[in-house]
């Protein structure tokens, strides 16, 4: 049998509250234009203890023009894998007001092709970023040998 609500039942839910804090001016912020750019960006802040050791995904959240807002780090994995679940790495765009996003991910092998499930998750997140009008950018996978641009290759 359903419980009628009272009034007082009103101030029993959780309340969510939306803020977004930057202590950083936008025209400071980094832009990244080019694929070699978000490469070089991305292993300047990538923790180099790691980068041949497990796998990590990371999301580059990016204002209109480009300018980085923040990095996420959605998961970290093991030796060959890690999971990137999507709906963290759009809690993380929502949040930051990103307009555009870059994924990333290394693989600790060396090797910079991108696997099946790269592709399909990179065409999932793509779909899902312009039903929420962001845009994704790129996917790069990132090594100690180079990295592989999935827009530079033409399969984004």
């Amino acid at each position: 049998m359903e419980k009628e609500l009272l009034n007082n039942d009103w101030n029993m839910v959780s309340e969510v509250e939306l803020v977004y804090k930057s202590k950083v001016k936008a025209s400071d912020r980094p832009q990244l234009k080019r694929a070699s750019d978000v490469a070089d960006f991305l292993r300047q802040n990538w923790d180099q203890n790691r980068i041949e050791l497990l796998e990590q995904f990371k999301v580059v959240l990016l204002n209109k023009n480009q300018r980085v807002l923040g990095i996420y780090e959605a998961s970290t994995g093991g030796v060959t894998s890690t999971v990137a679940d999507p709906k963290l790495i759009f809690m993380a765009a929502l949040k930051m007001n990103a307009s555009n996003l870059i994924i990333a991910h290394n693989h600790p092998s060396g090797n910079l092709h991108p696997s099946e499930a790269d592709k399909r998750l990179t065409q999932k997140i793509k779909q899902a970023a312009e039903f929420l009008d962001m845009r994704l950018i790129d996917h790069i996978i990132i090594s100690t040998e180079g990295y592989f641009s999935f827009a530079d290759e033409g399969q984004l």
